[in-house]
């Protein structure tokens, strides 16, 4: 694809979303630099389908056109978020849809994709509409080795008693940068697995946003971010209970070393209709340095007063007692530190789905020592 024009005084990217960048004036974006998307090459880049001349799993199909474009933008408007800047991007870059229906029993399925080390935009969009009591496991691994951005934006349907199992495993570089939104309408009885792990990238902006339609419905939201160097991680979550007797089970860890920087915002909205609610919420983080930097606020919205809601978070250090009882037992020091960090990690990574493990996500996540 042609270079884009950069005669306009808006950067390029926002020339192409037709809307300025988000600036630290807005309370959504105050921690997020935007430098390494200011300085992309003003290139769209072509996606590969990453299904593309693979058998599908048992269970899974494509939606034609005419089947998906009604279903397309759904979850983003049940979740607040289709009129969110990183989707506008998403877009306007024209990005390739794969549209997939789940019936029964199906899957597991994996879907990859490498910006490699091209210097552009690269737009993934991904709808996954599972009907009625159907059940999937999906992996979505995505990299990049060079100076790029990939924006994926992921709508999931869950029908009346849905399971999905959904894991994002997300390898990055220095230089490149990952925008992601995962938005999902719940009906009663659905169950979602969400687990997210996120190392290596310049700049991750992730935001998973859940709506339990009616209630009755159970979320469990899992993410991991490493941050080293000066690199930044910026996850903004919002779960939302549209009725009764819904379930809410969130952690969210973070190990920040170097001068890298985390920033988690995780909002909780429970209002009249939404009694009897049962959520909790958690943010952990690790410091490994003393120049590394963690922003966490957890916020909870609640109206409706018979519920069960609570909410935490805690920044720590490897614990020295922990150390201590290691090393005495003749384990050295770093790989005392090591260990701890590996059970650290892996409370989060063994969530991802079952097909993970062959991408080694400890190992890679951590490094080839791990």
């Amino acid at each position: 694809m042609p270079l884009l024009s950069v005669e306009s005084q808006l950067p390029w990217l926002a020339e192409l979303a037709g809307a300025p960048l988000p600036n630290r004036r807005e309370e959504a974006w105050r921690f997020t630099d935007l430098a390494p998307l200011k300085a992309l090459e003003p290139t769209v880049l072509p996606v590969v389908d990453p299904l593309a001349g693979v058998p599908l799993p048992k269970g899974v199909s494509r939606l034609d056109l005419e089947e998906w474009a009604p279903l397309l933008d759904a979850s983003l408007v049940a979740t607040g978020s289709e009129s969110a800047w990183p989707v506008g991007l998403n877009r306007a870059a024209d990005p390739q849809v794969l549209a997939l229906r789940v019936s029964g029993e199906a899957g597991p399925l994996e879907l990859a994709w490498d910006a490699g080390s091209a210097k552009g935009l690269a737009a993934l969009r991904v709808l996954l509409v599972l009907e009625p009591g159907s059940s999937l496991d999906v992996l979505q691994v995505v990299s990049s080795s060079g100076e790029n951005c990939t924006s994926l934006i992921t709508e999931v349907v869950l029908a009346e008693n849905a399971r999905l199992n959904l894991g994002v495993l997300a390898l990055g570089h220095p230089m490149a940068s990952l925008l992601a939104h995962v938005a999902v309408k719940q009906e009663p009885g659905s169950v979602l697995s969400c687990t997210t792990a996120t190392a290596g990238w310049g700049l991750v902006r992730l935001e998973p946003r859940v709506m339990q339609s009616a209630g009755s419905a159970q979320t469990r939201l899992r993410g991991l971010q490493l941050v080293d160097g000066q690199q930044l991680a910026d996850t903004h979550s919002f779960m939302s209970f549209g009725g009764p007797a819904g379930e809410l089970d969130q952690v969210h860890k973070v190990v920040a070393n170097g001068s890298g920087r985390s920033v988690f915002n995780g909002a909780v909205k429970v209002p009249q209709a939404a009694q009897q609610t049962n959520a909790s919420q958690l943010s952990r983080s690790l410091l490994l340095s003393d120049r590394a930097r963690v922003d966490t606020k957890p916020e909870l919205e609640i109206v409706a007063d018979d519920v069960k809601c609570a909410h935490g978070a805690t920044v720590s250090q490897l614990q020295s007692n922990e150390l201590f009882y290691l090393q005495s037992r003749g384990i050295g020091a770093d790989q005392a530190a090591r260990l701890l960090l590996r059970g650290y990690c892996d409370e989060v990574l063994r969530e991802l789905p079952a097909m993970a493990s062959a991408w080694h996500p400890l190992a890679r996540l951590l490094g080839d020592g791990a």
